[in-house]
């Protein structure tokens, strides 16, 4: 080996040696988790571990299951959000690389008069050059990298969530349509039977066999129940249209035919629970890892209170002559040390303000914990109270059903009035309107349990992207 090559490569063993020495110092604060600012158990006595069950697997329906996969490939919102999960893991590439040296090629040239005569110095060059690089000796572009690729997590950890109301969003919507065309359809059957009752106190009416009181109700029945069908009309038309925007298309036409609206059930979830469970969800998760970046960036703003060291080298070749540029082997080396003495009280200032980040950080992450308890404690006792509540309601629904059924009967052989006639009429209606509330209201809190328990398939999002 000729002086030449070894220079070379002691110049190269010496940057690879200072790259060695970089981030060998970590002035972040430790990570550790807080302590769950809530109760150890959720819901009923017997606490346990949950493993949720993929979206496919709870919601059972074969139509829903259509609509959800299309919302999953359409929905504007989640894309938004599948697109900043890729800004943010290519900024956190970008931080990362502010680790290592920039090695570029360059060739530089220069012609320069002499005083002394008319002569010209040419100069050229070309070869490898490191520019600036910054030795991390205290960790500070380290630090700056953590919080980038905690940034990142956080961001996949909200398009997760995103995901999550977005499924929820559309079963909900999916079951509100479905109980509209329920209500629809019960609504113009009310309507036809409220006709012939009019129609029939009419005729009695005109033959004096009835009040002019008796068909002042009838009239009154029959647009109370025109009323409802136009009202039942335009919540079906709003609740398809919430739908359609979930699904970011319109409705298509074929679709897998959905189970009835009286056979629709949501798999099973566990009534105790360990408080634990909600460490799983992606906005619990998403807000760890917030707090993992606040940390890394106190760490960083640490360092900027020690020297900062770079360097500059490059090697290659140079000659006042463009035809012999390769015979001549040249090379350079520089390092630079600077150590804060006065900035104003920009570093202390920027260190304070990085401390406070992360206690609101810390503050952040417990919130929602407790904001995820409460929404899973609400769910838990909903579901409970609501199938009781939806028992009783179709119960009474039955009841007045039969009832309406009876006074019909007698109405027909003149055994009841057309006021009574009406009363039951009336009270079977609203039976029935608020079985079908009631029946969406406790679809709809199963879809918010498994919401809020952080329900999902991370796998699929990450084939969306």
């Amino acid at each position: 080996m000729n002086q030449t090559q070894f220079s070379r490569v002691r110049l190269g063993l010496s940057v690879v040696a200072l790259a060695a020495l970089t981030a060998c110092v970590n002035l972040a604060p430790q990570h550790e988790r807080p302590a769950l600012p809530v109760a150890e158990q959720l819901g009923a006595a017997g606490a346990q571990d949950l493993t949720l069950p993929a979206w496919r697997d709870f919601y059972a329906d074969a139509r829903l299951q259509s609509l959800v996969d299309i919302a999953l490939r359409n929905n504007r919102d989640l894309r938004v959000a599948l697109r900043s999960v890729d800004q943010a893991a290519a900024l956190a590439r970008v931080s990362d690389a502010n680790r290592w040296p920039t090695v570029a090629a360059g060739f530089t040239s220069s012609r320069v008069p002499n005083a002394k005569d008319d002569t010209i110095t040419a100069n050229y060059q070309a070869g490898l050059q490191v520019t600036a690089y910054e030795l991390d000796l205290w960790g500070k572009l380290r630090n700056q990298s953590d919080a980038a690729q905690a940034r990142y997590l956080a961001s996949e950890d909200g398009a997760r969530a995103a995901q999550l109301s977005l499924i929820a969003g559309v079963a909900s919507a999916h079951y509100a349509l479905q109980v509209d065309d329920a209500l629809l359809d019960y609504a113009r059957k009310t309507l036809a039977s409220r006709e012939d009752s009019h129609r029939l106190t009419r005729l009695r009416f005109d033959q004096g066999a009835a009040s002019s009181l008796e068909l002042q109700g009838a009239l009154s029945a029959l647009e109370a129940a025109r009323a409802a069908v136009a009202q039942a009309q335009r919540q079906r038309s709003q609740d398809e249209n919430a739908l359609v925007l979930l699904l970011g298309q319109p409705l298509p036409q074929e679709l897998p035919a959905g189970s009835p609206l009286a056979s629709q059930a949501l798999a099973p979830l566990a009534a105790g629970l360990k408080s634990s469970v909600l460490l799983d969800r992606p906005d619990v998760r998403q807000a760890e890892a917030q707090l993992v970046a606040a940390e890394a960036n106190v760490g960083a703003a640490r360092a900027a209170f020690f020297p900062s060291i770079t360097l500059s080298t490059n090697i290659g070749s140079a000659s006042s002559e463009l035809s012999g540029l390769f015979k001549n082997t040249a090379w350079s080396f520089a390092s630079q040390a600077l150590m804060p003495i006065f900035d104003a009280g920009r570093n202390s200032a920027n260190l304070k303000a990085t401390q406070a980040a992360r206690e609101i950080a810390v503050a952040q992450y417990e919130k929602a914990i407790q904001q995820a308890f409460r929404e899973v404690a609400d769910a838990l006792s909903a579901r409970g109270t609501l199938t009781e509540q939806l028992r009783a309601q179709e119960a009474q629904a039955a009841a007045e059903a039969e009832r309406l059924r009876l006074v019909e009967l007698r109405f027909a052989n003149g055994a009841s009035s057309s006021l009574e006639l009406l009363d039951a009429q009336r009270a079977s209606f609203a039976a029935q309107q608020a079985a079908l509330q009631v029946r969406l209201a406790a679809l709809q809190s199963g879809v918010q349990l498994y919401k809020t328990l952080g329900g999902g398939a991370a796998a699929e999002l990450r084939a969306q992207r």
